[in-house]
């Protein structure tokens, strides 16, 4: 099983989406060798004015894990809705470079080119840990942030992170299979280490046929190279004081009591809300109250600003 390498990626991504303009960059991002990548994205339209929802995907996810959400969001609130590929995934470009303070500075580059700034963003797990840090170094950007099952502190509860690697590097796909069948086979095989149903979709959903062979479209040598600095949390100095909320599943042990302290003292503004009977994918586990959750949130920020 081949990886779908930078040089695949940049390819790809050169094909389909027009590389933005570097508005976003300043001199300090050029001294520490910071250099945005143009994201793939997908904006729903909206005729609202208020500000626009931003969702960034976990690790190994993409774009399409939030496609639902988006729609539903947008049909409810009027906003436009702009769901991301985070380098190293699915449709964007490749790098080594998977520091935070890279990852967060394509997003505020690809936000301004687009013009939807002020905003709100909606991170999961790793998509959350880029939404604070942007939030945290561009306030100005943020109206307001909603991180999802994930604490601003190093991340110890995926251990198992090692095992999906290996299982992706490990799973050979025949190309002569049709793709239904390779995303079947590649469920069965990914099942005998990858237990979750839900995180085993994920992994499945970077599956592509590319020059007859089936690929991931994750680069998983350059994140397993950066797993540590990934799990970790950058040190940034200020805190970001805007409408913060921390969505948390009840059954998911990303977010504990001993966070709290590091949240509040970066987030002073910080809502930490459970969501009953849900895990870390709360969205997947309780679709209805995740929406609610969120568009309570928007409204009641809304009326107290």
């Amino acid at each position: 099983m081949g990886n779908l390498g930078g040089s695949q990626l940049n390819v790809l991504s050169r094909l389909t989406i027009p590389r933005c303009r570097s508005d976003g960059m300043e001199p300090r991002d050029l001294a520490l060798g910071l250099m945005p990548l143009p994201l793939s994205y997908k904006l729903l339209e909206g005729q609202s004015t208020q500000p626009p929802l931003i969702f960034l995907h976990g690790l190994f996810g993409s774009k399409i894990i939030f496609e639902t959400e988006a729609k539903a969001l947008a049909e409810r609130t009027g906003r436009k809705v702009l769901t991301v590929d985070i380098r190293n995934h699915r449709e964007s470009p490749s790098s080594s470079d998977c520091s935070y303070e890279a990852m967060s500075k394509d997003l505020e580059v690809l936000l301004l080119k687009l013009g939807l700034t002020p905003c709100v963003l909606i991170g999961h797990c790793m998509g959350g840990k880029i939404a604070m840090v942007l939030a945290l170094q561009k306030p100005e950007l943020v109206d307001r942030l909603i991180p999802l099952d994930v604490s601003p502190t190093v991340t110890t509860a995926f251990p198992e992170v090692w095992t999906y690697m290996e299982a992706m590097k490990s799973l050979n796909i025949p190309k002569e299979l049709p793709f239904s069948e390779a995303q079947k086979l590649a469920d069965e095989k990914l099942g005998e280490s990858i237990k979750n149903p839900t995180n085993r979709q994920y992994m499945i959903n970077n599956l592509m046929l590319i020059n007859g062979q089936y690929v991931w479209k994750v680069n998983s040598e350059a994140l397993s190279q950066q797993m540590d600095k990934i799990m970790d949390f950058p040190q940034i100095q200020g805190s970001y004081s805007g409408p913060t909320l921390f969505l948390k599943g009840a059954k998911s042990p990303y977010i504990e009591p001993s966070h709290y302290p590091e949240i509040k003292r970066l987030f002073p503004q910080a809502q930490i809300l459970t969501i009953q009977e849900a895990g870390h994918c709360i969205h997947v586990h309780q679709p209805q109250d995740f929406l609610n959750s969120i568009q309570n949130f928007l409204s009641y920020t809304r009326n107290t600003q």
